[in-house]
């Protein structure tokens, strides 16, 4: 007979955060790009992140990506505070590569495998598999000898979303991933991003794009700070953008919300 505490404790593992942040502060210096945040980021879900420019979306990329320390806090990964480099892969924003650095698509994305197996660690044929159907996934087969620098910006960052593909991290954190790309390679991600999440996957993606947050699973709001957290209907609301984007929030009828996003060049 199965003891009824022992599945009590198999439920309380699997609806565990894949990220938990108690009061935690993020900052550059003596700039605080995020105070005194806490939230939850749910695991085997989509996570979008938003808010305007400067709002500290990056950085708490960079901190769940282990890139950037807690000024105070407590931020936990995986339940964890310290994580294998194997288990998160991160796309990092605006990644402009030297026209004439020697390395291939193909590479790059083989790349993704030496979380696993170290910088020189001998690939396995699985490994060798995981990249072929990454780039297959990405629809960047065709582009497998081509070097990096000679892509197009939507050729790069399907590559470069391949690469975190070929990995298998259960966690996968996207700054940006669909920002000034053709319309093919943003329909492309998004697929892929469904895919990983259907897996079981935890995917954190930082956007602009109210339309793309709202088809996510769960938000986040920043604004320096945590505005407002929870499902798409709970957290686009209009108090929420207001008290977030103040003026850039424009009304469209009786229920329709925009931003006006004319500044969206800087970094955050």
């Amino acid at each position: 007979m199965t003891d009824p505490t022992e599945n009590d404790s198999r439920s309380q593992v699997a609806v565990a955060p894949a990220v938990e942040a108690v009061g935690v502060t993020l900052a550059h210096g003596p700039q605080v790009a995020v105070r005194d945040a806490t939230f939850t980021v749910p695991a085997g879900a989509s996570t979008a992140l938003i808010g305007p420019n400067g709002s500290g979306k990056s950085t708490l990329l960079h901190a769940i990506a282990g890139l950037h320390p807690a000024r105070d806090g407590d931020l936990r990964v995986l339940g964890r505070t310290e994580v294998g480099r194997d288990e998160i892969a991160y796309v990092p924003q605006h990644l402009h590569a030297n026209q004439h650095l020697p390395i291939s698509a193909r590479e790059v994305v083989t790349m993704g495998c030496y979380a696993r197996r170290g910088l020189w660690g001998r690939l396995t044929p699985t490994d060798r598999e995981a990249v072929a159907e990454a780039m297959a996934r990405l629809d960047v087969t065709h582009l497998a000898r081509r070097q990096l620098g000679s892509l197009s910006g939507g050729e790069r960052q399907r590559v470069l979303v391949a690469q975190a593909v070929a990995q298998g991290a259960p966690l996968l954190l996207l700054d940006e991933p669909l920002t000034g790309l053709d319309l093919p390679s943003q329909e492309r991600i998004v697929e892929v991003i469904d895919e990983e999440r259907s897996a079981g996957h935890t995917v954190v993606a930082s956007t602009h794009s109210l339309a793309d947050a709202a088809s996510a699973d769960h938000l986040l709001l920043l604004a320096g700070r945590v505005v407002a957290e929870g499902t798409p209907q709970e957290v686009l609301t209009e108090a929420n953008l207001a008290a977030a984007y103040g003026e850039m929030v424009i009304r469209v009828g009786e229920e329709g919300l925009l931003l006006d996003d004319s500044t969206h060049h800087h970094p955050n």
